[in-house]
């Protein structure tokens, strides 16, 4: 199959079809089981994060390096001009006349589209307030296709911060091109966005919603927890949710032997430590898996 991705921007999970996702997933496999030269050497990314994280920048960083590319590009917006108020657009621009491709984390939902529209540069989107986050679907997938060496026909169980979890948004929309059957676990508050289950019950989605872990997890095949996103609204709106769920190893016992648990990380105290130990556990390689997934969309886009 000839690259689909060269040249191009991700901005959602959408921007994506199942035969691009799984040449996607295939490239980061090579590079899982046989590091790469570097394919990138010459090229810069553009780190552009407005918005704290950890995984998602520094795995495309060490991605990017690698690759025998380079890096620039800031951690905290209140380093660059828009402390002055500067425009994203005018931002974006800029920058983009700087590297080659432009990876972009933001706390305002459509950012990510308004830095593609500013700039002729590839923009990777690293997450856009409580939008999308596509690039951390693909990681799930490529780690739940890992777990069960498939992807079609599972039982994904989606708990938590349904209405502001991204990786959530992302992954319940590319479940429609894998038969994927969706429990979704959350208060009521947080419940998964009208936009999302429209679009699921359109595509054919079958899903369900539940308002504890037990309903579901004998029927997971994997139980992909979240945190509530505190960042995202009050801090006492939060303090009454903060514990909604929290997985603990005891419960496990009525979970298939195959369930796999999933976290997009960071955990705050959604997964009490003594699950990490178990069979069940795989966010700590989902998290490494970013690296590969990563590195796959860095050397197709910049080919």
């Amino acid at each position: 199959m000839k690259n689909p991705m060269r040249g191009r921007s991700l901005i959602s999970i959408e921007d994506l079809t199942k035969e691009e996702i799984l040449f996607v997933l295939k490239k980061a496999d090579e590079f899982k089981k046989k590091r790469p030269k570097e394919l990138l050497k010459g090229k810069i990314l553009a780190s552009c994060f407005f918005e704290p994280s950890t995984r998602t920048r520094l795995s495309f960083e060490s991605a990017m390096l690698r690759l025998g590319g380079n890096v620039i590009g800031f951690s905290d917006s209140d380093s660059t001009s828009a402390k002055k108020g500067e425009s994203l657009h005018d931002s974006m621009k800029v920058i983009g006349q700087y590297a080659d491709i432009l990876v972009v984390r933001h706390p305002s939902e459509g950012a990510a589209r308004m830095a593609c529209e500013s700039t002729q540069t590839p923009v990777i989107n690293a997450g856009d307030g409580a939008n999308q986050h596509p690039t951390q679907t693909l990681l799930d997938l490529f780690t739940i296709k890992e777990c069960h060496g498939k992807l079609k026909g599972l039982n994904i169980a989606l708990v938590g911060d349904l209405k502001f979890g991204r990786t959530v948004h992302s992954l319940s929309l590319a479940s429609s091109h894998f038969d994927m059957r969706l429990f979704f676990v959350s208060p009521e508050q947080l419940t998964l966005p009208d936009e999302i289950s429209h679009a699921l019950k359109k595509r054919g989605v079958k899903f369900s919603f539940h308002r504890t872990i037990e309903e579901v997890l004998g029927k997971a095949d994997i139980l992909y927890m979240t945190r509530i996103q505190k960042e995202r609204f009050d801090p006492s709106a939060y303090e009454k949710l903060k514990d909604a769920f929290i997985l603990k190893e005891g419960m496990l016992a009525k979970a298939k032997k195959n369930l796999k648990v999933l976290h997009p990380l960071p955990r705050v105290n959604e997964i009490e430590t003594s699950v990490d130990k178990t069979p069940h556990a795989r966010y700590f390689e989902q998290a490494e898996n970013g690296l590969y997934v990563r590195m796959a969309l860095l050397s197709l886009i910049l080919e």
